[in-house]
């Protein structure tokens, strides 16, 4: 395997992560909530009163940070898919499905989970990873992907 070193962002990567700590550590401490986001969109779709200003904002933050990103930077990354459109909407799916039977996602246990040292998220946060690595272990060498 060879590193596509023209690719490789590790200051990129090591910023974003330290945003995402940083947005989940303030809505933990100033708002006592959680940032899994499986739970925040379930949230503000089937709505309880005085529990959904803060999840818009949230997922109005997490909508407009791309442009944001665009405007400082004077562009965004090209990013390439190379699936259509029903396989994406079938991995949409079972995302969406993996969600609701881990009650959360990676989101919320690996990030706040592991944080707060809870041994379900660490469960699901290795049941994640085992399955990423089985899948393209799968699709590069079994499928030839």
């Amino acid at each position: 395997m060879d590193i596509d070193w023209t690719n490789f962002t590790p200051w990129h990567a090591l910023a974003g992560g330290a945003l995402i700590g940083l947005a989940a550590s303030a809505l933990a401490l100033l708002n006592g909530r959680i940032a899994g986001i499986s739970g925040i969109l379930a949230g503000a779709l089937a709505p309880r009163p005085g529990d959904t200003a803060w999840r818009y904002a949230f997922l109005f933050g997490m909508m407009i940070a791309p442009a944001l990103y665009a405007a400082f930077t004077g562009g965004a990354p090209t990013i390439e898919i190379d699936a259509d459109f029903p396989a994406l909407a079938i991995a949409g799916l079972l995302v969406g499905l993996g969600t609701r039977y881990g009650c959360g996602c990676t989101s919320g246990h690996g990030v706040c989970g592991l944080s707060r040292l809870s041994p379900r998220s660490l469960v699901a946060t290795l049941c994640f990873m085992a399955t990423g690595f089985a899948t393209v272990f799968l699709a590069r060498h079994v499928l030839g992907g």
